[in-house]
């Protein structure tokens, strides 16, 4: 296979051992530091990066010793936002940061930013909690996929994929693997509400795209890529395969002042028949959102989202479980509990194959084509 040449096949067959867990000793996880708490490190110390942080500091298991970004206001943002009762050290240098004592990182910089972070990351011979999604085009991916190749398999590679720890969601692909709903007939998923982001002008036009990073597409893939990736690793997951095509509209009928799209619809076909259809958008009015994913089957439908897991059989018959709480936490708490138990895992190739459906969507949207699988990333 050429270089450049991504099959469903290959991806799902050539990066298992990467993708299963592997079982190895807490002490040879931890080395000497195996009964202390584990040391981490934030690069990237905005808005998610402190929410992250603060989550692992809370923890009785872990604590954050150290702080990487290049703006000062986010490093004492950071700090506040942590509750840090020690001082960390402070970075302006990611590759420094990497060099240190910390056992573990957790990266949330801008998602243009992740190749290359996770690959030293991986050098540097740390466990990992990366934020979604892994890059903003192929190349980004494939780096990501070589990267998680290569990584020592006693170290752990996470990604800010939640719905993947998350209760309602393990619940639901629970019922649908065991044929509670019948035979799988077809999906939907969405992403509708408001705009998240709030453009701040600064003079220098180096620090305005870093701080805005999000009004570009270079920096941050497009919101199909940045936000919807989450709604496309469910997909990933709960179908268990790539899509074979995919066909859509996207446009910018309200945020004109940014290079992304603000609406977007979008029709999947995944192989055995099964079409998914997707709509997404940012500019909806407050207090109106729309989140999760929806697959139907010959005898019910399961609803998934952040909130909750709804199983509808029949007019009568509907089962609601409330999650009880925010699943970052799960994420996150599982991150910790799989470097103290030292049975970690390596999702960086599911993950980047989620991106990659977020990338062939945005393919489609801007082109306005129908495109493929085969035809975007090999045969």
């Amino acid at each position: 296979m050429s270089e450049r040449a991504f099959s469903r096949r290959s991806f799902l067959t050539s990066g298992a051992a990467a993708a299963t867990f592997t079982i190895v000793s807490a002490g040879a996880v931890r080395g000497s530091q195996a009964n202390s708490k584990i040391s981490v490190g934030l690069i990237g110390s905005g808005n998610r990066g402190a929410y992250n942080a603060a989550i692992v500091h809370a923890d009785p298991r872990a604590q954050v010793t150290a702080l990487c970004d290049l703006f000062d206001d986010r490093i004492e943002m950071a700090i506040q936002r942590i509750k840090l009762d020690k001082k960390p050290a402070i970075y302006k240098d990611y590759e420094k940061l990497l060099a240190s004592e910390v056992d573990a990182v957790i990266i949330a910089t801008p998602p243009f930013q992740h190749p290359p972070m996770l690959e030293a990351a991986v050098d540097a011979r740390k466990h990992i909690y990366c934020e979604k999604p892994m890059g903003v085009d192929v190349e980004g991916c494939r780096r990501v996929i070589a990267a998680g190749r290569r990584a020592d398999p006693k170290k752990c590679i996470s990604v800010g994929f939640q719905q993947r720890y998350g209760p309602v969601y393990l619940e639901g692909y629970r019922r649908i693997q065991e044929g509670q709903i019948g035979m799988l007939a077809t999906a939907r998923a969405f992403w509708i509400g408001g705009d998240p982001f709030q453009r701040v002008p600064y003079a220098d036009p180096k620090e305005e795209k870093l701080r805005n990073w999000f009004c570009y597409r270079d920096y941050s893939g497009d919101f199909i890529v940045e936000q919807d990736c989450h709604n496309f690793d469910v997909l990933y997951w709960f179908l268990g395969t790539l899509p074979v095509r995919a066909v859509g509209y996207g446009g910018r009928k309200v945020r004109t002042s940014m290079e992304i799209l603000d609406h977007l619809t979008l029709s999947f076909e995944f192989p055995d028949g099964i079409h998914v259809n997707y709509e997404a958008n940012q500019i909806s009015p407050p207090g109106f959102a729309r989140v999760g994913e929806e697959f139907s089957g010959t005898k019910g439908v399961i609803a998934v989202s952040r909130a909750r897991m709804v199983h509808t059989r029949g007019p009568k018959d509907v089962e609601t479980l409330e999650s009880k709480r925010d699943m970052t936490y799960d994420a996150l708490e599982a991150f910790l509990g799989m470097i103290q138990s030292g049975q970690v895992e390596n999702v960086a190739e599911r993950s980047a194959l989620s991106t990659m459906i977020a990338i062939l969507g945005r393919t489609a949207l801007y082109t306005g084509r129908e495109v493929t699988w085969k035809g975007e990333f090999g045969a």
